[in-house]
């Protein structure tokens, strides 16, 4: 934490300089000196203390200053800085100023210049103040500070990338704090895009991209080297599996992640079926000891940095980036997770991010404190989320299609859910339509089996349906199943008998493969890239499952370089 500050101010730049250097002496070990030779400097540095987050505990002001009194200085300076014990430096024929001073801006003490020596005269007495200061001091909050519109889909990406990489941050609804005015009139905006993302050293970022923020907060969105052993698109448990033993086990290891480290189970507020954790652990925890390990080891993690293509170059794999760069490696492994499934109904799209979210349970739950919120979905990842918002919202009520739970739902969930008086399961009901103007206002829902229409008012309805790989990209290179999952091993199609005459290859041979020996468990239709994961077909949907593949693949990788390198 950033040491509070003394703040004195007189236009006498000798006086300010030898009343700084007896704050120093004196209290330098705790409190940090600032001066200003004049009222308007003053009140500029303490709007960038107020935008950096710091705190002032003391000002120590001369009276009598051109353009602005001492005494017109403090009944400002109390607007930014209301707590701060304030102290006026006076001549002896300023005292009845000083004196009304005390009533009219409440001045702690006045001080009559000359005040040496300072251990009789002034540490005293500014002694008793601080202390007094310390006794109700509070630490400010040192994180990022959002300022936004909790209806606005931006300050959703902006609160929802934070989370998932686990940065802390304040947020500051701009219709509901008057802090939120403050920081913005005190950054000079007048009519800023929001949000506006204000970091702890006072800089700004108006309507910001997940980029722009990554590069300010300092995350690695460049590769340091031109050429890997292995290259990882993708970090999810499968993808942080594989940079784990990849780098453990001496391989040059770059993990490429889109969005942030986890995936879609990072965003689980809780897995309690995972191995070796009794007591469950949170995904965004099983993310962030995961990324901590794999550096450990040696991975270089990018995030966020998007993977749009490969191409094959001889026996070398080139990754290209969005951002046009590419990096080069002996080998791929693409754990490219998935994602929610889009719920098509009428008013769903236009208001995603305004009340429509999908997934997000830990980055929304605090704005729906006291609240109705509805969840869609009858998995674990739904039943995980309804049990988090049940500890903040007033009523939860869970919108499943299915007949009951029980088809898709670990036994472990549906006891508590059944067990949480604040959660309700509808079956046999799905949603039909949305409404609401600038936000999520009603939901029309149906029951399946009554026919029976209703609509609900709620202002939050959670999506947490399906599974969609994102793998468009790699049309034309390597193989899928016809909902986008990537092929590999047995599962890839064999050529038939007339092609392979045609080509004189094998039949068994899978299309497009190039070498003799048949396709390892994980590997796609292209020698040396390979997929586990969520995204690999037919694969188990359950995080230690992916963690399983992500680290058992490394050893297919180790074979296919030493068969071709």
């Amino acid at each position: 934490m950033a040491k509070p500050v003394l703040l004195t101010i007189d236009d006498d730049r000798e006086v300010l300089q030898v009343i700084a250097r007896d704050l120093r002496k004196e209290y330098g070990s705790n409190f940090r000196v600032m001066r200003a030779d004049s009222g308007a400097t003053a009140l500029e540095t303490l709007k960038k203390l107020r935008l950096g987050n710091e705190t002032v505990a003391l000002f120590l002001v001369d009276q009598r200053m051109p353009q602005m009194s001492g005494v017109d200085f403090l009944e400002e300076a109390i607007q930014v800085f209301p707590e701060a014990k304030r102290v006026l430096l006076t001549a002896y024929s300023d005292t009845n100023a000083a004196i009304r001073a005390i009533n009219n801006t409440k001045i702690d003490y006045y001080l009559l210049k000359p005040w040496d020596p300072p251990e009789e005269k002034l540490y005293p007495i500014l002694d008793d103040l601080l202390d007094d200061w310390l006794a109700g001091f509070r630490s400010p909050f040192e994180g990022i500070r959002i300022i936004g519109d909790r209806w606005s889909p931006h300050s959703h990406q902006v609160k929802d990338f934070l989370a998932r990489q686990q940065i802390p941050y304040r947020w500051l609804d701009i219709e509901k704090e008057a802090r939120a005015e403050e920081l913005i009139s005190y950054a000079g905006k007048q009519q800023p895009q929001l949000p506006l993302v204000v970091f702890s050293d006072g800089y700004c970022l108006e309507r910001p991209s997940n980029v722009q923020i990554a590069e300010k907060i300092g995350l690695k969105t460049q590769a340091e080297k031109p050429f890997y052993d292995l290259i990882i698109v993708g970090a999810g448990p499968a993808g942080l599996a594989s940079a784990v033993y990849g780098a453990s086990e001496g391989l040059r290891t770059l993990l490429i992640e889109r969005n942030a480290p986890g995936g879609q189970a990072g965003t689980s507020s809780r897995i309690e079926n995972y191995l070796g954790f009794p007591t469950g652990l949170s995904g965004d925890d099983l993310a962030r000891r995961a990324v901590v390990q794999a550096q450990r080891l040696g991975a270089e993690i990018l995030s966020p940095q998007e993977v749009s293509g490969i191409r094959i170059q001889d026996n070398y794999r080139i990754v290209e980036l969005k951002n046009g760069e590419e990096i080069g490696c002996h080998a791929v492994i693409l754990a490219l997770g998935v994602s929610w499934r889009r719920l098509k109904v009428p008013g769903i799209d236009r208001l995603n991010g305004a009340g429509v979210y999908y997934g997000a349970a830990k980055t929304e739950a605090l704005s729906c404190a006291n609240e109705h919120v509805y969840v869609v979905g009858g998995a674990n990842s739904a039943g995980q989320g309804a049990m988090y918002f049940s500890k903040y919202a007033s009523q939860v009520t869970m919108l499943v299609r299915g007949d009951s739970l029980t088809k898709s739902m670990s036994q472990y969930l549906i006891d508590q859910i059944e067990a949480t008086p604040n959660i309700d399961v509808r079956v046999h009901t799905s949603v039909i339509e949305a409404k609401g103007d600038n936000n999520l206002e009603a939901l029309v829902i149906e029951n399946s089996r009554t026919g029976e229409i209703e609509t609900v008012s709620t202002n939050a309805l959670f999506i947490f349906i399906g599974a969609v790989p994102h793998t468009d990209w790699l049309e034309g290179l390597i193989e899928r199943d016809d909902r986008g999952f990537v092929l590999t091993g047995q599962d890839l199609p064999r050529v038939d008998r007339l092609q392979a005459q045609r080509d004189r290859c094998s039949e068994n041979r899978p299309k497009g493969w190039t070498l003799e020996r048949a396709p390892y468990l994980l590997e796609t239709n292209v020698p040396g890239i390979f997929a586990v994961g969520d995204v690999r077909h037919d694969s188990i949907k359950r995080v230690a499952s992916s963690v399983g593949e992500g680290s058992i693949c490394v050893r297919f990788v180790h074979q296919y370089l030493s068969e071709v390198f």
